[in-house]
Order: structure tokens, then C-alpha cells, then sequence
């Protein structure tokens, strides 16, 4: 189960001051903070009130590997932004982060994440919107997959991610998703990866943590890869290294949430 740190994105106030004013210490530490807690990739994401992307998000890409060495998934649909960002990276293993299931953004994407040895988020989504059934999601991840093969990816360079809406407004979606991540892990040799978006399912509802943690689990059993969450929250680390361990993933010690985080 990879987790990606969520917290570097100028959606959240200090992050979005610090992209505005050019001070690298809250990304810093941040970067360090969800390292420690438990992140295996970092999400990066100017958010939505950056002025030139192609300037701020490789600027985040260089402060950011200047504290920590965990992959980054660099988050932006600019992709003129999202080259610049991958130069800046300057290795193979970074995670692009995202495109949808249309044509023109995969023939977009696909080269450039083959010419920088990346992996790929895949959102089951198109123009017309996001598919109800897990059906529709499917036939969606197979197109990924056909086209990742044209281009010269591994279908496990993909991140198919089934896409989660929040609970309390779209209640139906829950469970479309799971089987989605089940019937993914079927269509091909290897498999595509599976992702989603975990704090999605919880907006402005109560208790989000609770519901965060929950579909988590049950999104685990169902075959999910990864998560973009929050990686201090530290009940919900400790539940997906327990889950680990009850799915036969990781070999049983003491102190096993400490090693996952650790891994």
C-alpha cells in the first residue's frame, strides 16, 4: 500500500503563501513531517492560484529534493508545467499525476512519461463526466492500459484511479468504486496499479477521518495500491499497516506499524 503525502499543494493556505512568496521552509517541512509519518511519494501541486506553473512547480520540484528522497508525483493538469517538472526531477520514478480517459491527453502524456521513465495517474473520466458504473470505469482503464502498450509503458506504469466522490452527495459511487478496483486487477498481465484521491470521500462530512480510515480498509481488500491521504494521520497509517498484516501482505512482528512506516 504506497501512500502520497498530500499536504504540498497550494490549495492548503501556508502552502499556497509559500508558492506565492518563494519561501521553501513549508514545503520543507512538510516534506520531512509526512516522510516521518509514514509517505512513500510526495504529491506536489501549485494549486490554483499559481501565475505561471511552468516557473512554480519546478521551483516546489528543487526545494522539495532538497530535503527528501522519496519519489515525487508532480500534480497538475498544464502539461507544459508537468515537463518543465519532470526536467527539474531529473531521474526516472516520478508519478504524473493526472490525466483523463481522453485521446488528445494521452497522446499528450504517454511520450513523456516513456521518455522520462514515469508512471502515470489514470482518471476514470472523460468529457462527458464521471462514469456511475464500475463497468463504465472499467472499459475506461482498459483504453489506459491498450494505449500504454502503444506508447511503449507497462501496464503496471499506470495508477488507475477509479475515482471517489464524496459520501454525502453521491453515496452510490462507493461501492461502483471498489468493484472497479477488484474487476481492474483482472485485465491484464501484470495488472495495472490502483489509486485514489482517500480524502474525496469524506468532504464536508463528519467524521472524516473515520470514513477516510474505513474505505481505506475496504478499498485494501479490494485490491488497492495506493492512496493520496493524509500521511499524519497517524490512525489512519496505523489501520493500513493492520490491514497489511490481516491481508498477509507483510510478515507479523511487534512492531510492525513502526516498520511500515519505516519501509
Amino acid at each position: 500500500m504506497i501512500i502520497i503525502g498530500e499536504r504540498i499543494n497550494g490549495m492548503f493556505k501556508d502552502i499556497g503563501l509559500a508558492i506565492r512568496e518563494h519561501d521553501p521552509k513549508p514545503l520543507q517541512e512538510w516534506a520531512v513531517k509526512q516522510k516521518e509519518g509514514g509517505a512513500h511519494y510526495l504529491d506536489v501541486n501549485t494549486g490554483p492560484n499559481s501565475e505561471d506553473q511552468t516557473v512554480d512547480l519546478p521551483w516546489m520540484i528543487n526545494v522539495v529534493k532538497e530535503v527528501s528522497d522519496l519519489p515525487l508525483a508532480i500534480d497538475t493538469t498544464n502539461y507544459d508545467a508537468m515537463e518543465a517538472a519532470l526536467i527539474a526531477y531529473g531521474k526516472p520514478g516520478a508519478l504524473i499525476n493526472s490525466i483523463g480517459c481522453e485521446q488528445e491527453k494521452i497522446d499528450r502524456v504517454f511520450p513523456m512519461a516513456a521518455k522520462y521513465q514515469a508512471d502515470v495517474v489514470c482518471l476514470c473520466i472523460n468529457k462527458v463526466g464521471i462514469p456511475k458504473s464500475a463497468e463504465d470505469r472499467v472499459a475506461m482503464a482498459m483504453e489506459f492500459v491498450a494505449n500504454a502498450e502503444a506508447y511503449g509503458l507497462q501496464p503496471d506504469n499506470l495508477f488507475i484511479d477509479p475515482i471517489i466522490l464524496p459520501v454525502n452527495v453521491a453515496q452510490e459511487h462507493g461501492i461502483e468504486a471498489l468493484e472497479t478496483i477488484r474487476q481492474i486487477k483482472m485485465i491484464s498481465n501484470p495488472p495495472p496499479k490502483t489509486t485514489v484521491g482517500l480524502s474525496n470521500i469524506s468532504q464536508k462530512s463528519p467524521h472524516r477521518p473515520l470514513i477516510n480510515r474505513t474505505f481505506a480498509i475496504m478499498a485494501m481488500t479490494a485490491g488497492l495500491d495506493s492512496a493520496i491521504c493524509d500521511a499524519n494521520d497517524e490512525a489512519l497509517v496505523d489501520a493500513i499497516a493492520t490491514a497489511r498484516l490481516i491481508l498477509n501482505q507483510d510478515i507479523y512482528c511487534d512492531s510492525y506499524a513502526k516498520v511500515f512506516r519505516q519501509r
